[in-house]
Order: structure tokens, then C-alpha cells, then sequence
């Protein structure tokens, strides 16, 4: 481990002496690339920084605790040395977990699905509710949303909805969301106070570049209709929505949230290439099942991942068993403590994995 990360510290050098060369600012493809790189690795430098700082300090303690014959000095060295070898542990690890391969998509942006399940109206209503859940964590994020797709019930739940959240590192933070999410409550209609257990499903995909994503436009069939929902008197009296066929996998999408029939098309693909693009992503895991089962589920639409229990107050992550006490507001998108969790416990599976190995 510590050959990798002095050849890192190395690396970083070479980056910022680049990064100071005039032919290297003016190649702004170049820069930008050198820029990233260079934010990857600073967090792993100054962590090893601190690692180097701490071993000085075990050595400076045991020079003292040798060589002082002062009490007062050598009762201070022994607590500094307790400290610092406590923290030499922490470090470690800590510098392991940010050793760990960093996923290729997570500064990529994330089409998100929502989509009622089991419960009818109760589903659709809950949908709405986890759409409002994700715009408002989105919005804390100071990420920007794009409506795609959206299917209501008329009583202000939605059927479906597709939207994409833009913003650096968003697939990092939403990939664990894709699942069953479940609600139980007492549902407004229901007239003798019983609980009702309703679900929606979550999926979260990375947005495809064109160039992660071979699609051959003979494989595309479109369709035009006429949009219908708030979308104004111009969207429901033109052909602008479009119903895209990918006929090689049978996948449609439907986008009609765009008075143009060009921007719902262009909002189509991008939605196919996600969905084809996480096809494959499912194929590569697939091939990796025994190693997969040991981390936190990122991806299996028909995981039940986690419960909503209003009378309670609570929710619950089944795949970490974490529970808080903070529905409220965690539906008004504070969801930084259930997302932190379930990054920690997916890197401590990790983590154990590369321990075993």
C-alpha cells in the first residue's frame, strides 16, 4: 500500500508542475482533465500527509520517553504517544478506504424513475412524495433537475415520473436509492383508521455519454402523439410528445414533458442510452454475484430496501439496518445521514473484501 501511495505523491508533483506550464493552460481539454485528476488524488495525499505527521510524532515520543529524565516531559511524551498511535490506526484505514477504486460513474449525472407500485392511488401518491423527497435533497445540493416524463392520476400522485438531477457527483450520492420503497400508513380515504402498506419503485442510472453506449438509430422506432397533462394549450393541440421503441430490447419511453417534438426525441435517447447503458452495468455485476452480495444492493429494482412508517415516525434501510426517527424530515430531503450510512457500510464490505484478498 505504501509503494502505491508514494508513487501517488509522485504523480501529484507531476501534476502541479503541469499544471503551471503555459501550453498546458492554454489546452483547456488537457487542463481540465489535469484538474480533475489532481482533485482525486489530493484527498488520498493529504491523508497520507497526515499519516507520515503522525509517525513523526510516535518517533519524537519515544526519543523523549528515552532520553528525557524529566517526569513532567515524559508523562506528556506517553500520552502524546498513546495519541498518536490510536490515530496511526484510523489513518490506515481511512487511507485504505480512499485507496479503493473509485466507481467510473460517480460524478456522472443520474436519470431517475419513480414509478407507483402495490397500493393504487396510496402508491401514486407516495411516488409524488419521493419525487418531491429527491428535488428537494437535489436542490440542497445545488443540483439542477430536468423534467423527462410524467404520468398523473389526477389526485396529484403520479403513475410514473422520469427526471434527470445534473450535478457533479450525484450518481455517487443516489446510487443506492434504486429498489422497492415502501410506505405504511393510514391513507387520507380510509375511513377506519387502518394502516395500509403501498410501494414505488426507484431506479437510478448514470446518464450515458454517446460514447458509453452504441446505438444504432435502425434499431429506434419512433413515435408521435399528442401530449396530454399540464403541459399547456400549445403541448395538448400538437403531435410533440414521443414514444421511442428500441426494438432490439423492446424498451419504450415515452417523453412529452417539451413542447418540441425534437427536445422530447433528444430527451428519449438520452433516457434509452441510460437504460441500455445500465443493461450492461447489470451484465457486468451479474459476472461478479459472489463478490456483490458481500456489499450494499445498488441496483436490483425488486430489493425491498426501505420502509416509510408514519404511525411511527420511522425509517428503516433493511440492507444496512439503519433506522431514524426523522421521517418528516427526511421526506423534505434531508437525506445526507441515510446516504452517508449506506456509503460507509458499502465501503467497510469493500473493504473487507480487499482485507480477505
Amino acid at each position: 500500500m505504501f509503494d502505491k501511495l508514494e508513487d501517488l505523491v509522485v504523480r501529484f508533483n507531476e501534476i502541479l508542475e503541469e499544471l503551471n506550464d503555459p501550453t498546458v493552460v492554454n489546452d483547456q481539454e488537457k487542463f481540465r482533465k489535469l484538474m480533475k485528476e489532481q482533485n482525486d488524488l489530493s484527498a488520498i495525499v493529504e491523508k497520507y500527509k497526515e499519516y507520515k505527521n503522525t509517525k513523526q510524532n510516535i518517533e519524537d515520543s519515544l526519543f523523549i520517553l528515552d532520553e528525557e529524565s524529566d517526569e513532567e516531559l515524559k508523562e506528556m511524551a506517553k500520552e502524546e504517544l498513546a495519541e498518536s498511535k490510536d490515530r496511526l490506526v484510523e489513518i490506515e484505514e481511512e487511507l485504505k478506504i480512499l485507496l479503493l477504486p473509485k466507481d467510473p460513474n460517480d460524478d456522472k449525472n443520474v436519470i431517475v424513475e419513480i414509478r407507483g407500485g402495490a397500493g393504487g392511488d396510496e402508491a401514486a401518491l407516495f411516488a409524488a412524495e419521493l419525487y418531491r423527497m429527491y428535488t428537494m435533497y437535489a436542490e440542497s445540493n445545488r443540483w439542477k433537475i430536468d423534467m423527462m416524463n410524467l404520468n398523473e392520476n389526477g389526485i396529484g400522485g403520479f403513475k410514473e415520473v422520469v427526471f434527470m438531477i445534473n450535478g457533479t457527483g450525484a450518481y455517487s450520492k443516489l446510487k443506492y436509492e434504486s429498489g422497492v420503497h415502501r410506505v405504511q400508513r393510514i391513507p387520507a380515504t380510509e375511513s377506519g383508521g387502518r394502516i395500509h402498506t403501498s410501494t414505488a419503485t426507484v431506479a437510478i442510472m448514470p446518464e450515458a455519454e454517446e460514447v458509453d453506449v452504441h446505438l444504432d438509430m435502425n434499431d429506434c422506432k419512433f413515435d408521435v402523439f399528442r401530449a396530454s397533462g399540464n403541459g399547456g394549450q400549445c403541448v395538448n393541440t400538437t403531435d410533440s410528445a414521443v414514444r421511442l421503441t428500441h426494438l432490439p430490447t423492446g424498451i419504450v419511453i415515452s417523453c412529452q414533458d417539451e413542447k418540441s417534438q425534437l427536445k422530447n426525441r433528444d430527451k428519449a435517447l438520452k433516457v434509452l442510452r441510460s437504460r441500455l447503458y445500465e443493461l450492461e452495468m447489470q451484465k457486468a455485476q451479474d459476472a461478479e454475484a459472489e463478490a456483490r452480495r458481500s456489499q450494499v444492493g445498488t441496483g436490483d429494482r425488486s430489493e425491498k430496501i426501505r420502509t416509510y412508517n408514519f404511525p411511527q415516525g420511522r425509517v428503516t434501510d433493511h440492507r444496512i439496518k439503519f433506522t431514524s426517527h426523522r421521517l418528516e424530515e427526511i421526506l423534505n430531503g434531508d437525506l445526507t445521514e441515510v446516504i452517508d450510512n449506506l456509503i460507509a457500510a458499502d465501503q467497510a464490505a469493500k473493504l473487507a473484501k480487499v482485507n480477505e484478498e
